[in-house]
């Protein structure tokens, strides 16, 4: 039986492979231009599930719970796949780096050669950067959903462009713009502005996006590091019914993008100019996630959805519950 203490990642790797390789009857060869890895890889994977007794009847798991989840959730949002990490600590931090791991191999799995990638910034998006680790460069061109915030280095949005596609082998794209204008009018104007304009044009039709999910709790919440709030204020924001904070712009409970002065103000992509995009990808982990996590499903903002077993539960829990109710 498999050890139970089995690495997640690898072994939700291996049962992606073992599922292609022996349910669905792809060749080697297409698993591994599939997944970006080596035909070598692919080989060792697949003798690595032999060995560990996951070839069965039926490929088995120990993390079969965590598959239910995403079942679960899928099936209760408008999100078209899911990934569920365990949950294996308390420490935000050290789950956050799990999740932005499993973020990272699907992120790899998912990029083509010529794909477009857009980003945001915040702490999800740099535990997925420092966690990629392809195989192989891809020729990929990495580019900023919105424009920068001054002081954030490690977080910041346009760092992680540069992090990400060094990281990738690709190339990166910089917005030399702030998040956030004086007014509207000076918005307009730097959202004009040739450069400016190039990088978000190609952020709209990227073919993959990822994304953190914030939330605007007052209590320890991101969104007071992009904007110039006082923690009164935050908690007006939460009375008026803002749900979450998604690529900078603050979010009703209802999903819908809140009818705030400072949204006037973002140089940013709006969250309405995705849905042309091939994949969105969500990354969140945490207690506080949860309502900010559901915000953003119910507006159907992403596709693919990467949190942890505990935070899961408690989305899916709620979601189920309005199904009943309703």
């Amino acid at each position: 039986m498999v050890d139970t203490l089995l690495d997640y990642a690898l072994a939700r790797q291996i049962q992606t492979v073992l599922v292609m390789h022996f349910i669905e009857g792809m060749k080697q060869s297409t698993i591994s231009e599939r997944l970006n890895l080596s035909t070598s890889k692919v080989n060792r994977l697949i003798a690595q599930g032999r060995k560990l007794g996951m070839v069965q009847i039926e490929i088995s798991s120990p993390w079969e719970r965590l598959t239910d989840l995403e079942r679960r959730l899928v099936a209760a949002s408008r999100l078209r796949s899911a990934v569920v990490t365990p949950t294996l600590s308390d420490k935000p931090d050290t789950q956050l780096g799990q999740v932005g791991g499993a973020a990272a191999n699907m992120l790899v799995e998912t990029l083509r050669d010529g794909d477009v990638v857009a980003i945001t910034g915040g702490k999800a998006i740099s535990a997925v950067v420092e966690k990629l680790s392809p195989e192989r460069s891809l020729d990929v061109t990495v580019v900023p959903l919105t424009g920068g915030v001054q002081g954030k280095y490690y977080t910041d949005v346009n760092h992680l462009v540069s992090r990400m596609a060094e990281r990738l082998g690709g190339r990166a794209m910089l917005v030399h713009a702030p998040l956030l204008a004086e007014n509207r009018e000076q918005r307009e104007m730097l959202c004009a502005m040739h450069p400016v304009r190039e990088v978000f044009e190609l952020a709209r039709r990227a073919n993959v996006v990822l994304t953190g999910i914030g939330s605007i709790a007052p209590r320890g919440s991101s969104y007071y590091d992009l904007a110039p709030l006082s923690e009164a204020d935050g908690k007006a924001l939460v009375n008026l019914g803002v749900g979450a904070e998604f690529m900078a712009y603050l979010i009703g409970q209802n999903g819908r993008v809140a009818d705030y002065a400072l949204n006037s103000r973002l140089v940013a992509v709006h969250p309405s100019e995705l849905a042309s995009c091939r994949q969105v990808i969500g990354v969140a982990s945490g207690a506080q996630k949860v309502d900010p996590i559901r915000a953003v499903l119910r507006g159907g903002f992403l596709n693919t959805l990467v949190t942890d077993e505990r935070t899961v539960e408690a989305v899916v829990a709620k979601l189920e519950g309005e199904v009943h109710v309703a």
